[in-house]
């Protein structure tokens, strides 16, 4: 669902995309090649349900891959995105897609013979493979990560640097802005010029607990390198970027700020303006309630989740909505995902919700929608909603868009399928990501995917719910602004903000960072990846607080080769994982690495060199309260068979929401 902003969760098989890419998708039809390849034939085209062996080739987005481990043994389909798995092969594809440019070029500090660089990541469809960093128009080095010190320069001497992003196919991204920067003085002088004051500091949204600000950046002859953050007189974080939000607050309170920039000397700029601002009022806030959790249909064969699990682990209980993850986007239409397991599998007595084994009686629905039906039956206040896209299948929005009655009249018809039709209380749409790039890039603008869900509405009318899974890219010119999601929330009756996946061991080298962190905090490795930051972003556009839900993932993210417990380490790559390296479920990695700290609202733990971040039942209650506190209509969370077989995480949603 998410990258990273990516769900990623996998049923089994040898997995296909390039390294830096981590998705959730859901199985197609059945397909056999043969991927056995000469060096004058193009490879065959990557097939689901289909057993590779190590040394095999195929293609896939126009890029020719090797797999490097086989999975003869492994059964089920495949989906792509174990990128340790695979690797592109050298001279084959014919991938064009650049990736994007480097973000934030900036000097982090100097001295009389060196510069040090640091920049934002690059995304890319195959996979960023590293930078070229060029002083001027000369190319000094090709750097594998996003930092690097350029030395042997001369004293109090300007320099102007750029970056660009290579990916796997070699292609080359546009530069990234020019960075200016002056070496300080020789004969051991140091530089004593202060950076500019830092203007127009603003309050973004306030909480009960909780003060989110921004300012504008400010200029320095030897670069700026961050900004002291000061709540009254006390110091109380020190941001890389223009943007901070205090938390640990007492509701109902005034506080005072100021911010100072400093300088790669140490240099410190005089005060901003004064921000008074005050927390909002306490009593567990305005929020709503809602709760859903997602069953994905690859789940019911190597994870063995099936639709009574939800029965059993007393998640049905606790749920109000269950988002069926996924329907696949097609040739402009909603179309089926995997008929076997959606709508043909036979359940046994022992496996179905209502103790009764399926039949096979032409016509008699099986499989995982018969399953809901019984479980709907069961609880008759829950709702099941289809949902339709996610990572892999989002391709196939760009082409819906073209024609949204069209699209939104085959979504109707295979909804309302009368083997079906009572099955389902609305639809769902996971597009990753409108007029921004998730697998693919889109370029529909910004006004189709309103145009899209407005479609949706008009087919599907006010009886049914329509929903739709969104970016929490709350960067500035990120995915946010790139759509307009406020326009299209009048036709919504929620968005569920993807809040989780924004750090990974796609970054292979670190920092580490949690993947779901709520607010920021000194260090993090890109700012506006938090929780916050998209929450606020998107009710500063005119979404209403009570259509947005909270994210929560039931997983965690790790990496290997670790050193430090704390955040922001260096590592050698992805941890291992049951199903991908640098993923594991909740239910696992609890026991396998417990927590060790907390950071930004969620927990981390560090283990024999390995570094995890994850959610646990305390930090999820906190993020509830968060929820509450800020009006947000509820929560979600990815996925169902990520829980204890008890439910630990889903009870403590409930317990939050109330």
């Amino acid at each position: 669902m998410k990258h990273k902003f990516a769900k990623v969760l996998v049923a089994a098989g040898a997995l296909l995309l390039p390294l830096g890419t981590a998705v959730a998708v859901g199985p197609s039809a059945s397909a056999t090649v043969a991927v056995s390849r000469s060096v004058a034939l193009a490879a065959p085209a990557w097939a689901p349900n289909t057993a590779y062996t190590a040394g095999q080739v195929v293609s896939y987005n126009g890029v020719d891959y090797k797999c490097l481990q086989s999975h003869t043994s492994l059964p089920g389909w495949e989906p792509p995105n174990v990128p340790a798995l695979w690797q592109p092969t050298t001279g084959g594809g014919s991938d064009t897609t650049a990736p994007s440019a480097p973000g934030n070029l900036r000097s982090t500090a100097t001295t009389s013979s060196s510069v040090s660089l640091a920049w934002d990541a690059s995304t890319d469809n195959v996979g960023v493979t590293g930078y070229n960093v060029y002083r001027g128009t000369t190319l000094v080095t090709t750097a594998t990560g996003t930092s690097y010190t350029d030395s042997g320069l001369t004293a109090n001497t300007a320099y102007s640097y750029t970056v660009k992003a290579r990916d796997a196919a070699g292609n080359l991204s546009t530069a990234s802005n020019t960075l200016n920067v002056t070496t300080q003085p020789g004969g051991g002088g140091t530089d004593t010029t202060p950076p500019s004051t830092p203007g127009n500091l603003r309050s973004t949204g306030t909480s009960s607990s909780s003060v989110s600000l921004a300012w504008d950046a400010s200029t320095d002859n030897v670069g700026v390198t961050g900004y002291n953050v000061y709540r009254g007189a006390t110091l109380v974080t020190t941001a890389t970027g223009t943007s901070y939000t205090d938390s640990g607050l007492t509701a109902n309170t005034a506080y005072s700020y100021t911010v100072k920039a400093r300088d790669a000397a140490g240099n410190l700029s005089t005060a901003s303006n004064t921000l008074n601002v005050t927390t909002q009022p306490g009593g567990g806030g305005n929020g709503g309630n809602k709760l859903l959790g997602y069953f994905v249909d690859w789940g019911v064969y190597q994870r063995n989740y099936h639709v009574k699990n939800i029965d059993t682990s007393g998640s049905a209980a606790k749920l109000g909505y269950i988002n069926f993850a996924f329907g696949n986007v097609t040739n402009g239409q909603c179309a089926i995902g995997d008929s076997y397991a959606d709508y043909d599998r036979f359940y046994n007595a022992g496996e179905s919700v209502d103790g009764q084994s399926d039949t096979w009686d032409n016509g008699a629905l099986r499989g995982s929608f018969n399953q809901l039906r019984k479980l709907k039956a069961k609880y008759p206040g829950l709702k099941v909603i289809y949902s339709f896209g996610g990572w892999t299948w989002s391709g196939g929005f760009p082409q819906a868009a073209a024609n949204p009655a069209a699209f939104a009249d085959s979504c109707y018809k295979l909804v309302e399928d009368p083997r079906w039709a009572d099955v389902f209380d609305g639809i769902d749409i996971d597009w990753e990501y409108p007029n921004a790039c998730g697998l693919t890039c889109d370029t529909s603008g910004p006004n189709a995917f309103k145009n899209l869900m407005s479609a949706l509405r008009s087919r599907f009318g006010q009886n049914y719910l329509i929903t739709a899974a969104i970016t929490a890219d709350g960067t500035n010119g990120g995915k946010i602004d790139a759509t307009d999601y406020a326009g299209a929330s009048q036709y919504v009756d929620w968005y569920n903000v993807m809040t989780y996946d924004f750090f990974g061991a796609w970054a292979a080298q670190g920092p580490t960072a949690p993947h779901s962190p709520l607010t920021s905090y000194s260090g993090i490795p890109t700012e506006g990846f938090y929780t916050d930051a998209a929450i606020q972003k998107l009710k500063s556009k005119g979404v209403p607080a009570s259509k947005l839900l909270l994210g929560i993932g039931f997983y965690g993210r790790g990496w290997t080769g670790v050193t430090q417990s704390a955040p922001g380490g260096t590592a050698t790559g992805p941890a291992p994982g049951t199903y991908e390296q640098g993923i594991e479920d909740y239910k696992v990695i609890k026991g396998r690495c417990p927590t060790t700290g907390t950071v930004a609202g969620t927990a981390y733990a560090f283990c024999g060199g390995q570094w995890w971040s994850y959610d646990t039942p305390s930090t999820i209650a906190g993020k509830m309260s968060y929820s509450k506190n800020q009006g947000l209509g509820g929560s979600f969370f990815w996925e169902l068979s990520g829980d204890t077989t008890n439910g630990e995480l889903i009870t403590a949603m409930r317990s939050g929401l109330g």
